[in-house]
């Protein structure tokens, strides 16, 4: 059924899918893949413990009605509304260089099917013939 030869090369191409997977792996973690998962959990759980911390003890502090170092009673919520704010801005910066991550993978993937595609064309002028009408944008 299969030759030596054929099931070599077929073994080969296997190994190479195998390291290519490996090297897209490692560059979606340095992008924000599973690598950063622990830091991302223990950032948002910084982040939500500081902001309820700060509610609760501005709510305290309104019960109990009293004054720490001169200190306004909607501080605590201004510094939960800036630690808010920061927590989106970073959201938005790492959304970011996923989005550029994508677009990059999608150009290459482009420039690639624009390789093949000439390749074929130019086949087929070789041998004369016209085997698909596919042209890429």
């Amino acid at each position: 059924m299969w030759s030596m030869d054929e099931t070599e090369i077929l073994q080969e191409e296997l190994e190479h899918y195998k390291q290519e997977k490996e090297r897209v792996r490692k560059i979606l973690g340095q992008v924000g893949g599973k690598t950063s998962k622990k830091k991302d959990r223990a950032i948002n759980i910084i982040f939500l413990t500081l902001i309820v911390f700060l509610f609760s003890f501005d709510f305290i502090r309104e019960i109990y009605d009293f004054s720490l170092f001169g200190i306004t009673s909607f501080f605590s919520i201004e510094i939960a509304i800036l630690l808010v704010s920061i927590k989106i801005i970073w959201m938005i910066r790492r959304q970011q260089r996923v989005d550029h991550f994508q677009f990059w993978v999608l150009n290459s993937i482009e420039f690639q099917i624009n390789l093949i595609s000439k390749r074929i064309r130019e086949l087929e002028d070789r041998l004369g013939t016209t085997t698909s009408n596919y042209t890429p944008s």
